[in-house]
């Protein structure tokens, strides 16, 4: 079989990691395709639904003499639009059986289907925080690049997924996501690793009106998994799809979160701020509007993590209506 060598890459045994363009700085995002020679076939993640992804999907899967209809089982590492919307899509065409850890359902999952309802929440924890109205214009109940699932099936921290005749252990690595999902192949040391470690950005870790209360601090405590884990090599999510050296980067990547920690208590303690005007000292470079909404997440993640230590404070500014945070 010839494969493209530009877009798919040999993973282990049956399983490949083809790269399809997403509209986003990274570029692409790693879908990955198990087609065992008579077997079932299986998809771990799926890209955005643009004309793009489910061209170069289309082509992946025709690369292993595939099609649409045979996908048996897609796997969801997590909820993001870039790793999630084509998941209906794919479902509706190939009947497949989409899967996502638990956690990640009644939350993550959910979001697609209650963005309406849930949508005037978003707007006020993002005000509550100091976000100027002219960065809310583009919050709406609706995004055409997602067509969640119907049905989905919880995977549990613990359970196994087969790929490419292996048994996978099933992760729970949140931070980046709440419910984000790894497989782990003790055998070969290869974990399927998603947007939980990336080797040249750090994985955005926001706090959000639907996520759980210390996303970084769940973020820290997976960076150690992680660590313990110390994987010969990873699939990643953008910027592999392959990656070495996860316990070393798992290390670089906490010691960065920790220089945010003590730079937001200093910073916090010049004077009171909105995670608004805060985020504006960690990011201080000019970003467009999405980009400054994920400053302001990551801000609020991180100084919620100080509050919840104790740390820091927060108070509510009667005048500006906003929360401040202080020392």
């Amino acid at each position: 079989m010839t494969l493209p060598a530009a877009e798919l890459t040999p993973v282990l045994g049956s399983l490949y990691a083809l790269q399809v363009p997403i509209p986003y700085p990274m570029k692409t995002v790693t879908v990955l395709l198990d087609a065992p020679r008579g077997g079932p076939l299986s998809l771990v993640d799926c890209a955005l639904d643009t004309p793009e992804a489910r061209q170069a999907l289309e082509d992946g899967l025709a690369a292993l003499g595939r099609h649409w209809s045979d996908v048996d089982q897609l796997v969801i590492t997590h909820h993001h639009p870039d790793h999630y919307g084509l998941a209906g899509v794919i479902e509706e065409r190939s009947g497949a059986n989409v899967l996502m850890l638990d956690v990640e359902i009644g939350r993550g999952e959910r979001y697609w289907h209650m963005l309406k309802e849930w949508l005037p929440g978003h707007v006020k924890h993002f005000r509550d925080h100091g976000l100027p109205d002219e960065f809310l214009a583009g919050l709406t109940g609706e995004n055409p690049r997602v067509q969640p699932a119907s049905r989905i099936t919880p995977l549990r921290e613990g359970q196994h997924v087969s790929l490419s005749g292996k048994d996978w252990e099933v992760l729970w690595l949140p931070g980046h996501a709440d419910g984000h999902l790894g497989l782990w192949n003790a055998e070969d040391s290869t974990l399927i690793a998603g947007d939980a470690i990336l080797p040249r950005i750090s994985p955005n870790v926001g706090l959000y009106a639907y996520t759980r209360p210390d996303p970084l601090g769940d973020y820290l405590q997976t960076l150690g998994k992680l660590e313990a884990l110390n994987p010969e090599r990873a699939v990643v999510g953008h910027h592999g799809p392959v990656m070495g050296g996860v316990q070393a980067r798992a290390r670089e990547l906490r010691s960065h979160h920790h220089e945010r920690l003590d730079f937001m208590k200093l910073e916090a303690g010049k004077e009171p701020r909105s995670a608004y005007a805060l985020s504006h000292a960690m990011f201080p470079r000019d970003l467009n509007t999405s980009g400054r909404r994920f400053a302001l997440a990551e801000t609020l993640a991180h100084l919620e993590h100080l509050r919840l230590l104790g740390q820091l404070y927060r108070t509510w500014h009667e005048e500006q209506e906003v929360w401040v945070y202080h020392a």
